[in-house]
């Protein structure tokens, strides 16, 4: 691993204990993330890092807990965690998904008045990339972006896990029911097989106000050009304003958008 400029002599460390120890976590960060996938072993981090090993130790223990590493139980190594990517794809909004996205989340909210999201599969859960508010005065608030709720909480988060093969879907709804019954009184799992029956019945997923009372939205997924179910675009509104008629009039609009970015992908250069 390449060696950095020690953070243990660094300018910072002179400058108070707040900077120094804010310095260090994201050296060690960093040095974690030029792993790659193979991840960083503490003796490497600690040669990179001139840390102490307890040093290097208690701060990687910080960055595990706050979610932007994890250490994997068997090789001891560490990986880039799950607030890392979602920090990634927040940051990426000027590129990537994100800018072949705007333009349809933007038509979206502006012609049905109602708030659009950009949601993005990572393993057992979902993440909200964009909100895009549309002019409508009484918004729904239940999801902003950077949130990251299980597959199937949600009108774009049942979308996608709907999309999914049988065993990966009974795969998410066993390993998420935990978290689920702790975090999600709304939900079972039994419920969760019956919507996904229900959304690829109807070709759309349905959140009648589950995640949040009196918001409903409803959402397709987007799949990559591998053609795998990897994201989502919903709409959320009040219930009034996502009856059974007004839905037949935004789906047509959602499934059309979600067709067009599924195109701007398989197009995009690799």
């Amino acid at each position: 691993m390449k060696r950095v400029r020690s953070i243990k002599t660094g300018t910072a460390e002179t400058s108070g204990g707040g900077t120094q120890s804010i310095e260090r976590a994201v050296g060690l960060l960093l040095e974690v993330g030029r792993a790659d996938q193979h991840g960083a072993r503490l003796t490497d981090l600690v040669t990179s890092s001139g840390l102490a090993k307890p040093t290097a130790r208690r701060v990687l223990g910080a960055l595990v807990r706050a979610g932007l590493l994890d250490q994997d139980e068997a090789s001891r190594r560490y990986h880039l965690g799950a607030e890392s990517y979602v920090l990634g794809m927040l940051a990426a909004r000027r590129f990537g998904i994100h800018a072949r996205a705007i333009d349809g989340l933007t038509r979206l909210s502006q012609t049905t008045g109602d708030t659009a999201f950009l949601s993005v599969r990572r393993d057992l859960h979902i993440v909200c990339l964009h909100r895009e508010e549309g002019p409508f005065p009484i918004r729904s608030h239940v999801l902003q972006a950077g949130d990251r709720h299980p597959l199937g909480i949600g009108a774009g988060s049942l979308a996608v896990l709907a999309a999914l093969p049988d065993d990966e879907v009974e795969r998410a709804i066993a390993a998420n029911t935990a978290i689920i019954l702790e975090k999600y009184p709304a939900y079972s799992a039994g419920l969760l097989q019956s919507a996904v029956t229900r959304t690829r019945k109807d070709g759309y997923a349905l959140n009648p106000g589950l995640l949040m009372k009196g918001s409903w939205g409803i959402g397709v997924a987007v799949r990559d050009p591998q053609g795998r179910p990897v994201y989502a675009i919903s709409l959320a509104a009040i219930e009034d304003r996502l009856d059974e008629v007004r839905r037949r009039e935004l789906i047509p609009m959602l499934k059309r958008e979600a067709e067009k970015l599924e195109h701007l992908l398989r197009d995009a250069p690799a």
